[in-house]
């Protein structure tokens, strides 16, 4: 129905065709003080002077070899070599075992003069016009450039002993997710090469292990590391895409639920182990925190990453669940296994006999020869029965389907319905607009939405699929064969916020150059875009791209989304759209709706389509909205501000908020500014 991202094309095209997630330290009462959070990731360890003057010694030589060897398709192999390297050193995130504690401790830098010589060995054939990786079997360290930031990051693919390169047979594919460690930097991940028959053996197939941006859970950059992965694997390796499977265990098996349950038609299979399903109950069972005291927004907010809120789309999506009897994270399957029933499901969720958070040996072989007789059926795409849920238009893939538009964010959005071989009948909730997909060749195709019925022409083409835009007209259903563009601004897939949404496609953090408004408020950008571009490193592993108000090109606007920092008078780019936003900062003040927030005390927060490029964000004023305290526990790790915001700054940022949150909301669906905040 409308323009589609690089990402939304992915899931298109995909459509068509470990292990321990929270070490005892994390969820420790010492994790429910905000401001005595510890690092993370930590401080890494001091090195003797000889072994960082071989490192840096190294770094040079590889830097060297990479500069002498040209652009090259490739070159993202080995930069990452070069990236793991250099940050270690920068930012002492070498977390060997210091030196002197241990006799028999490893090497100090072990792991990084590990990664370094691997790095030399393969930039120096490389050069020599030689890529020998690219038709290795087992584990081999494979690197992308990421679209979000343009950094590269890397990924482990067990390639099967029997994967002929020369061959044109396709393979499965599987996701395995890794879990929790919070000193696993590229360094750590690069140095300890996956098992090549993996966690529980699949053979034949092609295993993946995403280094996932680090530690978030497979969420917001994480998340989309997942895809960025898929698709450089698809150009090197032949991947059958009706048999792709969905494994993680303990951080993993969170980011298998979320996955499975976020896009639902992707996988032939879903595997999780362990991990968290959603966030309020599994903070009061782990923290013992008081989740009903979250404010309103960011309750609504948990429906982004709550895989129980989207239980329905399971139904579609064989899955196989496991826990230890005895692992107090078995709580993630126990809260699907509920959800489930509600919407008429029944979880197989195999559990290991007196086993804590591991795999039992008997346990494992079950899952295993269950997933692997689902995945040999291969993906059903046009499923005769079918069900979607989903709460924003981020995640609106369904079984044939795609919602296009919903009446109103953050509340259920339902399709569910029948395909016969001439027709569909579907009924809906909370939808606005919805994209259906049906194989030719069809005599007819009688479709029959929420009682209406349409009637559509015959479709003779057997190799093609016929594409039925449907909307709601003056509140009744019509349709086009064509594209149908929405009039006006309106939210729709990958334009829909929170603000984290603007980070989970390619961004540029715009710096002011002129005189603020306010020095007050000025010291708060500048603190804050510090905070936020160190964090985006931290965190997400990469360099968050910065330019200044004066440097920003036609380009940027055009491809980037662009988070503006500091005030009219001060970011000449936000001066030039100031007035076109629905939340004005003028010499009177912050202004929202008929409230204003007194000059050089307030600032405002917030996510809308750029008005020089609607079809990119503009921010203000922000980085990704969860902090310091919520890296400790990755259920915290969701949104923790709506699309707009107005911070107070007298009250000094900490590990949690940038200041007192005065006021919060949702805009509307076509942007606008609620005069109840969008509650």
């Amino acid at each position: 129905m409308f323009a589609p991202s690089r990402l939304a094309a992915l899931l298109l095209i995909a459509a068509l065709f470990a292990l321990t997630a929270f070490p005892a330290s994390a969820d420790g009462p010492g994790d429910n003080i905000p401001d005595k959070v510890r690092p993370v990731p930590p401080v890494g360890n001091t090195i003797p002077d000889a072994d960082r003057t071989d490192l840096e010694t190294g770094l040079k030589q590889l830097q060297l070899l990479i500069k002498t060897s040209g652009n090259h398709d490739l070159l993202p192999d080995v930069l990452v070599y070069e990236k793991a390297v250099r940050w270690a050193l920068n930012y002492q995130e070498i977390f060997d075992p210091a030196p002197g504690k241990d006799k028999k401790a490893p090497v100090p830098a072990g792991k990084v003069k590990k990664v370094l010589a691997a790095g030399l060995e393969r930039a120096a054939a490389l050069k020599n016009g030689k890529t020998p990786w690219t038709t290795q079997t087992g584990p081999v360290l494979r690197g992308y450039k990421s679209m979000i930031d343009g950094s590269v990051q890397p990924y482990w693919l067990v390639v099967p002993a029997a994967y002929d390169f020369k061959g044109t047979s396709k393979h499965r594919l599987d996701f395995w997710w890794h879990g929790r460690y919070e000193n696993t930097v590229e360094s750590d991940f690069m140095a300890n090469a996956p098992n090549a028959g993996g966690i529980i053996p699949a053979p034949g197939a092609l295993i993946l292990h995403p280094f996932g941006r680090f530690s978030n859970a497979n969420k917001f950059a994480g998340e989309i590391d997942t895809f960025e992965c898929l698709e450089h694997a698809a150009k090197h390796y032949r991947i059958d895409t009706n048999r792709l499977v969905a494994r993680g265990f303990s951080m993993g098996g969170a980011a298998c639920w979320q996955y499975g349950a976020h896009y639902p038609t992707l996988w032939a299979a879903c595997a999780p182990g362990a991990g968290f399903s959603e966030t309020p109950e599994f903070l009061k069972t782990f923290q013992k925190e008081d989740t009903s005291g979250a404010p309103w927004y960011e309750k609504k907010l948990w429906h982004m990453y709550n895989a129980s809120d989207y239980a329905q789309n399971f139904f579609n999506l064989p899955t196989v669940a496991y826990s230890g009897e005895n692992d107090s994270q078995k709580q993630a399957a126990d809260v699907m296994a509920r959800e489930f029933k509600k919407v008429g499901l029944e979880l197989k969720h195999v559990i290991g006999p007196k086993t804590g958070h591991s795999y039992e040996k008997d346990a494992k072989v079950e899952v295993n020869k269950l997933i692997d007789a689902i995945v040999e059926k291969g993906r059903d795409r046009f499923p005769k029965e079918f069900k979607f849920a989903t709460y924003t238009l981020r995640y609106n893939q369904g079984p044939g389907l795609r919602v296009d538009a919903i009446e109103k964010h953050w509340e259920p959005a339902l399709v569910e319905g029948k395909r016969t071989a001439g027709g569909l009948s579907a009924k809906t909730k909370n939808v606005a607009a919805l994209t259906v997909y049906a194989p030719g060749p069809l005599d007819t195709l009688s479709l029959n939405i929420d009682g209406t019925p349409i009637l559509l022409p015959a479709f003779k083409k057997p190799d093609e699929v016929l594409v039925v835009a449907l909307f709601k007209q003056d509140g009744k259903w019509t349709f086009s064969l064509k594209p149908v563009e929405p009039k006006g601004l309106q939210k729709v897939h990958g334009l829909q916020g929170p603000i984290d949404d603007a980070f989970m496609s390619s961004f540029v953090m715009v710096k002011p150059t002129g005189r603020p408004m306010h020095s007050k408020t000025a010291e708060w950008a500048e603190t804050e875009m510090k905070h936020a571009t160190d964090h985006w490193r931290k965190q997400f592993r990469g360099d968050a791209p910065v330019k200044a108000d004066t440097e920003v090109t036609k380009e940027d606007i055009a491809n980037s989304n662009l988070i503006l920092w500091g005030d009219p008078m001060s970011n000449s780019v936000l001066a030039k759209i100031a007035d076109k936003l629905p939340i004005k900062w003028t010499d009177k003040g912050v202004t929202v709706g008929k409230d204003t927030y007194k000059l050089g005390e307030h600032v405002p927060v917030l996510i809308y389509p750029n008005p020089l490029n609607p079809l990119k964000y503009v921010v203000l004023n922000s980085g990704f909205t969860y902090r310091e305290y919520d890296y400790l526990n990755n259920a915290r790790q969701v949104p923790k501000l709506p699309d707009y915001a107005v911070i107070d700054v007298t009250t000094p940022p900490n590990a949690r908020y940038p200041g007192k949150v005065v006021r919060a909301g949702f805009f509307g669906e076509k942007w606008e500014l609620l005069d109840n905040d969008g509650k």
